[in-house]
């Protein structure tokens, strides 16, 4: 399956910083041999003692035995990492007994190899669902070649071996100072489709040597990780398998932050949130066939859920997505999806816009409204939604691509 690159694919990876405290490599297990692509599909990260973790998964009752054991080993080991390793081509969920063999497999190879405790050693998988491999071990047996080539990550390798239907690879990351101390951000994401995370086929990874306790780093992804990848969508569809971990090795020496009243909390979560929504951005930027960013925000909602349910409704709804790739300004869409969320509206009071457009206000078409200027915002490869439901002060913002021929080519001929 040739896939065309997205129209929002940068130019080049982008230059991470060293992160202290992570080894990485990459390989090619021969997930794709059968397709005839011979490419890297495994990768491995190795972490220095004293690493912290924090992890938020998939709610999918149909979760992958990778999503399992992860969640199991957070727990056991306490937020405690040393090891990370997940391929590509297969996402070992529905798999029944043969995918709980495969994990301990690669577990049993990944303590002996690297003399680690099993409940720091996290796995991800990602692929066709209900595919049993060919043998348990098939990921454990490659562990030792990975292991033997360890050293400073590669980021654009990491982030090009979990790839499926992505057409780029992506990765964020920056330095900042923290009380003086520098202290480095790198994260790698993948997905394109099967993208609307409840925690897309998603998987994200965020490394800092930064030092911060555990709990307090798990309280703070929870928390941003609702403004960030779980108010992204390109097709409406969560995945089995959706991860997004951070790993906090403590390499840069700085005191570690045990409380959200250290005042150095602040700096670290505004860094870890921009990193989080910079990788968001790039997978739905990389929605499968799409051509159009579209950013999609409600307020004057009762809440806050009320608007995101608001805002996902217009961002999930074909006829919206599909009005967008044709550059079609149908506003009445829009009024239709916020009808059919079943949330708290004032019907008189509710206004739309397009960019800066007004096409709706107090309930009826905006009476300057004009075809040709909203068309003009819909043409745009990068444009906002914004409705006014006029029943509070809350707000809530989703991005989300529109909807192309694309998309049903890519999916069409995904096993094929």
């Amino acid at each position: 399956m040739k896939l065309t690159p997205s129209p929002f694919a940068p130019a080049r990876f982008p230059d991470l910083p060293v992160v202290k405290g992570v080894r990485a490599a990459t390989g090619s297990r021969g997930f794709y041999a059968a397709r005839g692509l011979t490419r890297d599909d495994v990768f491995l990260f190795a972490f220095d003692e004293g690493t912290h973790c924090a992890g938020v998964y998939t709610v999918s009752r149909t979760a992958s035995a990778d999503v399992l054991w992860c969640r199991e080993a957070l727990e056991a080991g306490g937020g405690t990492a040393r090891a990370l390793i997940a391929n590509s081509g297969n996402s070992n969920a529905f798999t029944g007994p043969k995918g709980v063999l495969k994990n301990e497999a690669t577990l049993k190879a990944l303590t002996e190899t690297l003399g680690v405790d099993k409940a720091t050693c996290f796995l991800a998988a990602t692929g066709v669902i209900g595919e049993p491999l060919p043998d348990p071990n098939y990921v454990g047996a490659f562990v030792p070649d990975l292991a033997g080539k360890l050293s400073e990550p590669d980021w654009e390798a990491a982030a090009r071996a979990f790839m499926t239907t992505d057409t780029f690879p992506k990765g964020a990351g920056f330095g900042i100072e923290i009380d003086g101390t520098e202290v480095n951000f790198a994260g790698i994401a993948k997905g394109s489709g099967m993208i609307a995370p409840n925690m897309a086929t998603m998987l994200s990874y965020v490394f800092t040597d930064a030092a911060i306790a555990p709990d307090l780093l798990q309280d703070l992804l929870e928390d941003i990780v609702d403004e960030t990848f779980n108010s992204i969508t390109v097709d409406g569809d969560t995945s089995t398998s959706d991860t997004l971990m951070v790993f906090a090795t403590g390499a840069s020496g700085m005191v570690p932050i045990t409380s959200a009243d250290d005042p150095r909390f602040d700096a670290f979560a505004t860094a870890l949130h921009t990193l989080c929504l910079d990788l968001a951005h790039l997978i739905v930027k990389d929605g499968e066939g799409a051509s159009k960013f579209v950013t999609v925000t409600v307020k004057g909602a009762v809440s806050r859920l009320s608007a995101k349910i608001m805002a996902c409704e217009i961002a999930n709804s074909p006829l919206i997505k599909t009005a967008m790739a044709a550059g079609d300004a149908n506003w009445g869409r829009v009024v239709m999806a916020v009808g059919k969320s079943l949330e708290p509206i004032q019907m008189d009071e509710l206004s739309i816009w397009f960019d800066d457009v007004l096409v709706a206000k107090n309930g009826a078409r905006a009476p300057d409204y004009s075809e040709a200027a909203a068309g003009a915002v819909f043409a745009q490869p990068e444009f906002t939604i914004c409705v006014d439901a006029g029943v509070g002060d809350q707000s809530h913002t989703v991005w989300t691509c529109d909807l192309t021929h694309g998309y049903v080519d890519i999916n069409g001929a995904y096993r094929t």
